[in-house]
């Protein structure tokens, strides 16, 4: 198969500057559609390049409540063959500023999300910590708030927006997060989705008939069944993403779905994957809107990613399906 031919150039894999592996905690809606659960079991699959420390889960419109994101990230990591080794954390089922006043009590909406990516944030390591977020951005909004000191020791690469255009689920689900983040004296990086366009990740698709050719039996086995969201008993991640496909509406010649979340990933391990631009952060007009204006002379800069290279991407997911290195380097 074509894309799979390209694998054998894909191994000048990028972790930090210094050749060690790269700190991450993912933030997933895990339960929303189809992507996140890609997008973890590529993270944890990439375990040479990758120190997964946890994840945090939060909600957005689609899945239900945060309980059930946190379900299914959990049935993904069982699926990958780390219960027990990668923690989830639940994060917030509501938006940042309702939450934003309640960060002086012990039990406010998303505390162990926050509490840990702060810890984390403060441990003692020289390495960066690269926060993911593939969903809503209000768990990192928080802790920063609760924590600005986590500011200089993290990297925050999301998931979301269709920049310079207007819209985007993560974006509207809680708009108020973004601009706090856009705002923040904090390292940002917005990995652009622009549906039905070229250059954002909407671009990078998995087609039904790969992932029904190419997943079955991927992945470690493990011995006792999961029982997946839509019914059924799974051992291995690759025949739960199958199940995962054909219960999820596809669109297009030949039928796909675009892997977004799982894209943000990949570029994180290879830069190469996509373009970056540097620009002054701009602002969400009176977050009612919901448009972009532009802020040139704004000293405050983020990176923007697009451009991706689809093929590139696909190749390295699949081959990291077959020859997965779980954290610790266990296969």
């Amino acid at each position: 198969m074509a894309i799979l031919a390209a694998v054998g150039l894909l191994f000048a894999t990028a972790c930090d500057a210094d050749g060690n592996r790269m700190r991450v905690i993912l933030d997933t809606d895990a339960n929303n559609e189809i992507d996140d659960q890609h997008a973890i079991a590529y993270t944890l699959f990439n375990g040479d390049v990758f120190e997964v420390e946890g994840i945090t889960v939060n909600a957005t419109w689609g899945g239900g409540d945060v309980q059930q994101h946190y379900d299914e990230a959990e049935r993904v990591v069982t699926l990958c063959g780390l219960e027990g080794v990668i923690d989830v954390y639940l994060g917030a089922d509501g938006e940042f500023e309702e939450i934003r006043p309640d960060l002086d009590e012990p039990g406010f909406d998303g505390h162990e999300a926050v509490d840990f990516i702060i810890e984390r944030a403060l441990a003692e390591d020289e390495r960066e910590l690269v926060l993911l977020p593939i969903g809503k951005l209000t768990n990192i909004a928080l802790a920063l708030e609760k924590e600005p000191a986590i500011a200089d020791n993290i990297r925050v690469v999301w998931l979301g927006s269709n920049y310079p255009r207007t819209g985007e689920y993560n974006k509207e689900n809680d708009r108020g997060a973004a601009q706090y983040l856009l705002d923040a004296d904090v390292h940002f990086e917005i990995v652009t989705v622009r549906y039905g366009r070229a250059s954002g990740t909407d671009a990078v698709r998995a087609t039904l008939a790969d992932i029904r050719e190419i997943m079955p039996g991927k992945g470690p086995e493990i011995d006792e069944p999961v029982i997946g969201r839509h019914g059924g008993e799974h051992t291995t991640f690759g025949d739960y993403s199958v199940t995962l496909f054909e219960n999820y509406e596809m669109a297009g010649d030949p039928p796909a779905r675009p892997l977004f979340d799982m894209a943000a990933v990949a570029i994180v391990k290879n830069p190469d994957w996509a373009q970056s631009t540097t620009i002054p952060a701009p602002v969400l007009r009176d977050l009612e809107d919901g448009g972009w204006s532009e802020r040139p002379d704004n000293p405050r800069e983020i990176i923007v990613w697009e451009h991706f290279d689809r093929d590139a991407i696909m190749a390295d997911f699949y081959d990291r399906m077959e020859n997965y290195v779980l954290p610790g380097g266990g296969e």
